[in-house]
């Protein structure tokens, strides 16, 4: 599976960017390199961290990776160097001291293989930085699938699915332990307060819903994103103050060399 991402649409990412940016904060502030010299974000999307880690490491070279035209081009108006490029199979063209991927890792499969190649493009003393979401089990996440398996759209949504479950942390711990100097691992759970209708929603057709949106006929989207409102609603309910509040549990991995 790649992560080419050609129908994302940065606007709808960003409807939510502050909400999205503030597990980046959370990482960046934890990842201690002093002497880090080129530095890459690993799957960039529209751009958002490329300022934060620019300010963390000051005198680093900083670049964004991510598989969508579309994402990159706003993430060029920062001034930073990017470059489109499928992140299941890139490789730096020099060692990397610190390579970062927020939000992005889990929709790639076969973790086992992928990580161990990650850690093989830092320099010595290199830190590879990863959040991913840890959701799949959640209404956000399985609703999607159901729908997807049921009429009018299973015929159409057939072989579809968003992004894979990603592994235990016992799991990611055997992988990376043996080899690194040090591992950090941790789960946050964020309640984000979302406004506007069916707010989760329009969370969802900023990431996770887009295989399947894209695999719709527009005429067949409403019906379907209808639908999944429905099946939302009673997991986020409107608070008093006519806010949806969304959990968002995502795990965290520090590992360097």
């Amino acid at each position: 599976m790649s992560i080419a991402r050609e129908g994302w649409d940065p606007a709808q990412y960003l409807r939510f960017s502050d909400e999205r940016l503030r597990p980046a904060i959370d990482l960046i502030a934890r990842i201690d390199h002093p002497g880090a010299v080129q530095v890459v974000d690993l799957g960039c999307g529209a751009g958002n961290a490329l300022p934060l880690l620019a300010a963390r490491f000051p005198g680093a070279a900083v670049s964004g990776v991510d598989g969508s035209a579309a994402m990159l081009a706003r993430a060029a108006e920062a001034g930073f160097a990017t470059q489109q490029a499928d992140i299941a199979g890139w490789s730096p063209a020099e060692p990397v001291d610190v390579l970062f991927s927020n939000a992005a890792l889990h929709w790639l499969p076969d973790h086992a293989t992928l990580l161990p190649r990650l850690l093989g493009a830092l320099a010595p003393g290199g830190t590879l930085a990863v959040q991913m979401p840890a959701m799949h089990d959640a209404p956000l996440r399985a609703l999607q699938d159901r729908l997807a398996r049921q009429e009018p759209w299973a015929g159409r949504l057939r072989g579809i699915s968003s992004a894979p479950p990603i592994l235990g942390a016992g799991e990611y711990y055997n992988l990376l332990r043996p080899r690194v100097a040090s591992l950090e691992m941790w789960f946050t759970e964020y309640v984000h307060v979302l406004k506007g209708p069916d707010p989760v929603v329009q969370w969802a057709m900023g990431s996770s819903l887009r295989p399947y949106l894209d695999a719709l006929e527009e005429a067949e989207r409403p019906g379907f994103l209808a639908a999944y409102g429905e099946a939302l609603r009673p997991h986020h309910p409107t608070q008093a103050d006519g806010t949806v509040l969304l959990p968002f549990r995502r795990f965290f991995l520090l590992a360097s060399l």
